[in-house]
C-alpha cells in the first residue's frame, strides 16, 4: 500500500474524502462479549465470573442508555470517536509528550546509498529535504494517489498534518494548529526552522515560487551551521517542549509576556513546514543494528526539537538521519509513507542530486531569537533536567532478525503480521511466567476520519498455544492445531477491528458519555479486570507493525512494567524495536527481543514439519 505518485490527474489525492463512510457503532451485545473474550486469560474462575455479572447488569441497565446515546451521536457525526479520541489519547494528557506519546525512529537510507560517512551531513539533508519538499508539494496539489485497499478507499485526512502543524499546550488541554492548505484552498506557509546547538533559524524554501534545488538547501544549511561553529549554544528555548504539559503551558505563557516579539516567533516555528535538528552526534547503526540511531532519535538533545512539530527531522553528524514526530495529528504510517518516499527516490538517484548546480539569490536564513529572562532561563535548565532523567531511564534496541521473513512466513500460507504476533506472545510468556496484556494497533481508515481501533492479540487461543509450547509433554500434533486456532482467532479480530467492529473504542465511548452526562463511572470500568486486561490504556505490551517497507519507528511502553513493540517485515528479515524502562527490573528489552528469536524459529519449525 505504498503511495505512488499520481502520473494522470485521474484520482486526486483527497477526491475520495466525502464519499468515504460514516464510522460505524458496534452492537452493545457484540462489543460485551468480546469484552469478556478478551479478560478471560487474566482472570482466575471466580474474578471471571464476577466480572460476567459486572458486565450482564451494564448491559442491562445503564449501558443501553450509553449506547442509546452513543447512536444518537453518530447520528450527527461522521464519526462519533474523532473529537473524544483526539480529547483522551492527546490533548489531555498531562504527562510530557515527547517520550511518552511521541513516536520516531531511524531513516533507512544507511541500508544503500548513505551509508554512515563523516563530512556528507548538510549535503545529504539539503537532498533529503528537496525531496521532502517534493512529497508536500504533491501533497499541496493533490498529486498524492489515494492510498486504496483493492477498490476501497483509505481516509487521507491525516496527511493534512505532515507538514504547517504543531501542538500548542494548554494549562488543562492542548489545542492542534494546522496552517496546511491545498493549492485550490489558498497560500500555504513554505518556511522551514533549522535548529542547531540550541539555536533557531528560519528561511523560506521557495524561490519565485519554485521549490530551492539541493544546492541552494546546502546554501542555506551551511550558513546556520557556520553561524554556530566555535560560538556559545544558544538558550534552548525548544527544550521547554519536552517538560510536562501544564509547566510548558506556563511556561510559554510567561515566555509570550516578557516580549510580543516571543509570540512571532513561537508562531513562526508552529506554521513552518517542519523541523529540520542538524544534530552533532554520530550514532553509528548497521542494517541489522538501528539501536544507536534509534536511541538518539528518541532521547536525543532537546534543544534541536521542538517536540510539538508534527515533523523534526534530524540530520546526524555522520550522515545518518531520524525522526521525532508528535503523535497527535497524525498516526505513524503518514510518516511511513514520507520515508519511504524519500528511500525510493534516494535508491533510484543513488543518493545523489543531478540537476543544476547554479545558486540563485535568496535571502540568508534569519535567526530567531527569544527575548528571555531568569525565570525563562530556570525553566529550560528544570526542563533538560527533566528530561535527561527520563531519557536515561529508557531501554532501547532496535535489531535485525535475518533468519528469514516474509517469504518463508507466506510459503507456508501464514499471515506474516500474526506470525511475529505469536512470536511476540510466546517471548513474553516464557519471560514473564504469564500472559501479557497487549495493544496492537487496527487501523480503520476505511471509515471517515478513521484513525485505529485496538485489537487484543493475547486471546484465551494465544495463551492455550503458548502454554502447549511451554509443555513437555505436549505433542508436536497437539502444538500445532493450538497453532492454527490461535492464528485464526487473531486474523478474525483483526479483520472485525478494520471493519469498525472492534470493542475497546465504544467501551471508550461509552464511557465518555457517562462522564459527560455527570453520571457516575460504571461499575465495568471500576472492575479491577479492566485495567488488568489492559484497558484504560494499561497495556503491558503496546505493539504495532510498521509495515513491509525499510521504514520502522519505536515507542516507549505504555505502563512501567511493560514494552513498547514496533516491527516491520520484509521478505527476508525481521526487524524490531523494543523498548523497556531501566528502573523497572522484570522487564529487559534485549531479553525479549532474544526470546522473540527463540520463538519465530519455533513457529517456523511447527510449521514447516506440517501442512497448516
Amino acid at each position: 500500500m505504498a503511495n505512488q505518485v499520481s502520473g494522470s490527474l485521474s484520482e486526486r489525492t483527497f477526491q475520495y474524502q466525502n464519499s468515504l463512510p460514516p464510522l460505524p457503532v458496534p452492537s452493545l451485545e457484540g462489543s460485551l462479549s468480546k469484552y469478556l473474550d478478551a479478560v478471560r486469560p487474566f482472570a482466575s474462575e471466580e474474578e471471571y465470573q464476577a466480572t460476567v455479572d459486572i458486565v450482564r447488569r451494564f448491559k442491562e441497565g445503564v449501558g443501553q442508555d450509553l449506547h442509546q446515546k452513543l447512536l444518537q451521536r453518530a447520528r450527527t457525526k461522521r464519526n462519533w470517536l474523532e473529537e473524544w479520541w483526539l480529547d483522551t489519547a492527546y490533548l489531555e494528557i498531562r504527562v510530557p509528550s515527547q517520550l511518552n506519546v511521541n513516536f520516531g525512529g531511524p531513516a533507512p537510507y544507511l541500508e544503500h546509498s548513505w551509508p554512515p560517512t563523516e563530512g556528507t551531513q548538510l549535503q545529504r539533508t539539503s537532498v533529503a529535504m528537496w525531496h521532502t519538499l517534493q512529497y508536500w508539494d504533491l501533497i499541496r496539489t493533490e498529486r498524492l494517489d489515494p492510498q486504496k485497499v483493492g477498490d476501497v478507499a483509505f481516509d487521507m485526512d491525516q496527511y493534512r498534518m505532515l507538514f504547517c502543524t504543531c501542538k500548542v499546550p494548554g494549562v488543562t488541554k492542548d489545542t492542534i494548529l494546522n496552517y496546511f492548505k491545498t493549492e485550490s484552498e489558498g497560500p500555504c506557509p513554505s518556511h522551514v526552522i533549522v535548529m542547531c546547538r540550541g539555536r533557531i533559524f528560519t528561511f523560506d524554501t521557495l524561490c519565485d515560487g519554485q521549490i530551492l534545488t539541493p544546492p541552494e538547501l546546502l546554501r542555506q544549511l551551511s550558513y546556520v551551521k557556520d553561524c554556530c561553529a566555535g560560538e556559545p549554544e544558544g538558550d534552548g528555548v525548544a527544550a521547554l517542549t519536552s517538560e510536562e504539559r501544564t509547566c510548558w503551558a506556563k511556561a510559554r505563557e510567561h515566555l509570550i509576556s516578557i516580549d510580543p516579539a516571543n509570540k512571532t516567533i513561537l508562531e513562526t516555528i508552529q506554521s513552518s513546514l517542519f523541523i529540520v535538528s542538524l544534530d552533532d552526534t554520530k550514532p553509528y547503526a548497521t542494517p541489522e543494528n538501528y539501536t544507536p540511531m534509534t536511541l538518539e532519535a528518541l532521547t536525543g538533545d532537546p534543544t534541536i526539537r521542538w517536540g510539538d512539530k508534527s515533523y523534526n527531522s534530524i540530520s546526524f553528524s555522520d550522515g545518518t538521519f531520524g525522526s521525532i514526530c508528535d503523535h497527535a495529528p497524525y498516526d505513524a504510517m503518514v510518516l511511513v509513507s514520507l520515508c519511504y518516499y524519500i528511500d525510493q527516490q534516494l535508491k533510484a538517484t543513488d543518493g545523489k542530486w543531478k540537476g543544476s548546480d547554479t545558486v540563485r539569490a535568496t535571502p540568508l536564513p534569519e535567526e530567531l531569537v527569544f527575548t528571555v529572562d531568569h525565570k525563562v532561563r530556570r525553566d529550560i535548565s528544570l526542563a533538560k533536567q527533566h528530561y535527561l532523567e527520563t531519557t536515561q531511564n529508557l531501554q532501547v534496541v532496535c535489531y535485525a532478525f535475518t533468519s528469514f521473513g516474509k517469504e518463508a512466513i507466506k510459503q507456508r500460507k501464514l499471515h506474516p503480521d500474526t506470525f511475529v504476533q505469536l512470536a511476540m506472545q510466546l517471548a513474553y510468556y516464557r519471560m514473564h511466567g504469564g500472559p501479557g496484556s497487549c495493544y496492537e494497533t487496527a487501523m480503520t481508515r476505511k471509515f471517515y476520519h478513521g484513525r485505529t481501533e485496538t485489537m487484543r492479540p493475547c486471546t484465551q487461543e494465544a495463551v492455550n498455544w503458548c502454554q502447549a509450547m511451554l509443555d513437555p509433554t505436549c505433542s508436536a500434533d497437539v502444538k500445532r492445531k493450538a497453532l492454527l486456532l490461535a492464528f485464526n482467532r487473531h486474523n478474525k479480530l483483526m479483520a472485525e477491528a478494520q471493519n469498525g467492529r472492534g470493542f475497546d473504542r465504544h467501551l471508550l465511548g461509552l464511557y465518555l458519555i457517562a462522564k459527560e452526562e455527570g453520571l457516575p463511572t460504571p461499575d465495568l470500568f471500576m472492575d479491577p479486570l479492566y485495567a488488568k486486561s489492559g484497558g484504560g490504556g494499561n497495556f503491558v505490551l503496546s505493539s504495532s507493525l510498521v509495515g513491509y517497507t525499510t521504514v520502522l519507528g519505536a515507542v516507549a511502553p505504555m505502563v512501567h512494567h511493560g514494552y513498547g513493540f514496533f516491527y516491520r517485515i520484509r521478505d527476508d528479515r525481521i526487524v524490531a524495536s523494543i523498548t523497556a524502562w531501566k528502573s523497572e527490573p522484570q522487564t529487559n528489552a534485549e531479553s525479549l527481543f532474544q526470546n522473540l528469536c527463540t520463538s519465530l524459529h519455533e513457529i517456523l519449525h511447527l510449521a514447516t514439519t506440517s501442512q497448516l
